[in-house]
């Protein structure tokens, strides 16, 4: 396995352990919210639900799931969408093709 999917396991098998309350409580510096107001992120960037999906590579129809209520973000979703909520130039260079 290359070094990379080795480091994105890791790092997912962490923010799982986040989520899930089963690593050391010392050990995270952040706080991850329970829930969070996709629609109110999204309209402060000033986007429609295709611009935010498109620049954040969420699909149109989650997205609208998440802004009526239906389905709330999991705990990684969630981090990264207070990411973008305060960084979202940062965000979208990160995911940018270069």
């Amino acid at each position: 396995m290359s070094n990379v999917a080795d480091s994105l396991r890791r790092g997912l098998n962490e923010a799982l352990a986040f989520v899930e309350r089963s690593g050391e409580a010392n050990s995270y510096g952040v706080h991850v919210p329970e829930t969070i107001d996709v629609k109110a992120i999204r309209l402060g960037l000033e986007m429609t639900q295709q611009e935010f999906a498109g620049h954040f590579g969420f699909s149109v129809n989650t997205l609208r799931h998440w802004e009526q209520g239906a389905r709330q973000p999991e705990g990684p979703t969630r981090a990264s969408l207070r990411v973008i909520e305060k960084s979202p130039q940062a965000v979208q260079e990160a995911l940018r093709v270069k």
